[in-house]
């Protein structure tokens, strides 16, 4: 399957170098002192040509600065990119705010981002906004087709080890944010942490929009985990990074594939908005034309998961429930959520997520059965969607305020 993509990828190479080079020709002036309104349509389909590549490169983070409240109103302040740790899977990044009176003394906060088939760029907006009031870190996952066989295998124990390992990094009484599929794996490393009296559990945890019991009011994504036994998985989705790759040889899951899957859920929406922005080329219509290039540029840099987690997250959480029946295992040992008893817990729904839906995250309540009732809160966002409970204007006005004042209570 991945010769097949590289194969189909190549081929189509020369088709989009041509595009790239032929759009602003095509947008020469003409006779009249501008472009003709046939050369316009050519390189808008150019444009539209270019725009649905498909690549393998993080995209750019893009944060430079923030906008922070002053003693003298808002100002805005330079941000610089960190590198605080690495491992052949993961960065930790840090997003340091430059010039900014007690910056340093702002809640710290890890941002774990999921490794779902894109980068953790797509938490863009998650982070930017967290800046305003925090000192934000973030899980940027590699590419894993780009990590060497001899860096060993990647599955949910080590994904959850590298959770752990990062809290820890940022030392005693930092915060953590888990955004969609990574939740059950932040709430596993607290648990963890928590029974071992590690002095660097999180003082809050905040879950959003995240598979923590999929039992409850299953979606579409639910029912294609389950209708099928984890062997067909296996059989039909995994394939084997080629010798081109540094990862060659490396069982995974192509983010391709996952393109794909998510791509076809909406794929009426997809074609309307790829239309959209062929007529808003035509009609100079640039910032609606960016909008849509902005979205599909990040949309379309895949990242490849490693066989080993998406199939034993697939099978552990997906199907077989583990954490909310209390089988879940790390290292063999028995995850406990009984053992968070200190940590300020956050769930944030949306009301119309139809990935993860309402009541599979706030089920965390349920299984945190040691917390207080004034270290829980639950909240639930009227109006929006997967994505909209962590980018966007109802994420920036209205549920940040909450994870705000979860985090800075728990100070």
């Amino acid at each position: 399957m991945y010769h097949a993509y590289d194969s189909h990828s190549d081929l189509l190479w020369p088709l989009r170098a041509s595009a790239r080079l032929a759009a602003p020709a095509l947008l020469a002036p003409g006779p009249s002192g501008r472009p003709t309104l046939p050369g316009k349509r050519m390189a808008a389909a150019c444009r539209l040509i270019e725009l649905t590549e498909v690549t393998h490169r993080r995209p750019a983070w893009g944060i430079h600065t923030v906008t922070v409240a002053g003693p003298g109103g808002s100002e805005e302040v330079g941000v610089i990119e960190e590198a605080v740790l690495e491992t052949p899977f993961a960065t930790l990044r840090r997003f340091r705010k430059q010039g900014l009176p007690g910056a340093a003394a702002q809640p710290r906060v890890l941002v774990v981002a999921p490794m779902s088939g894109h980068f953790a760029t797509l938490l863009r907006d998650t982070v930017r906004t967290l800046l305003r009031d925090h000192d934000v870190h973030v899980t940027d996952w590699h590419n894993v087709r780009d990590v060497p066989l001899a860096a060993g295998r990647f599955g949910l124990d080590e994904y959850t080890e590298h959770v752990m390992r990062f809290i820890r990094a940022l030392g005693e009484g930092a915060h953590v944010v888990a955004v969609c599929q990574p939740c059950v794996a932040a709430f596993a490393a607290t648990a963890l942490m928590a029974e071992d009296d590690d002095p660097a559990t999180p003082a809050s945890l905040t879950l959003m929009a995240g598979p923590m019991d999929c039992r409850i009011s299953p979606t579409a994504v639910n029912q294609l985990a389950t209708g099928q036994p984890i062997e067909w998985f296996e059989r039909n989705l995994i394939s084997t990074v080629p010798w081109r790759h540094r990862g060659a040889g490396r069982r995974v899951y192509p983010g391709f594939v996952q393109l794909t899957a998510f791509m076809s859920m909406n794929k009426e929406r997809h074609l309307n908005a790829l239309a959209d922005y062929y007529w808003h080329v035509v009609e100079d219509e640039h910032d609606k034309a960016e909008a849509t290039r902005a979205f599909y540029e990040e949309y379309l840099a895949v990242a490849d998961l490693s066989a080993d987690f998406y199939l034993e997250t697939v099978r552990l959480v997906f199907q077989e429930y583990a954490l909310p029946l209390g089988a879940l295992r790390w290292r063999g040992r028995t995850i406990d959520p009984k053992a968070i008893r200190r940590t300020a817990l956050l769930t944030v729904e949306g009301e119309r997520d139809d990935i993860c839906s309402v009541g599979q995250t706030m089920a965390a309540h349920d299984m945190a059965t040691s917390l207080r009732p004034y270290l829980r809160t639950n909240y639930l966002q009227a109006g929006v969607g997967h994505y909209g409970v962590f980018s966007g204007r109802r994420w920036q006005n209205s549920i940040y305020p909450v994870v705000r004042d979860v985090i800075h209570v728990s100070q």
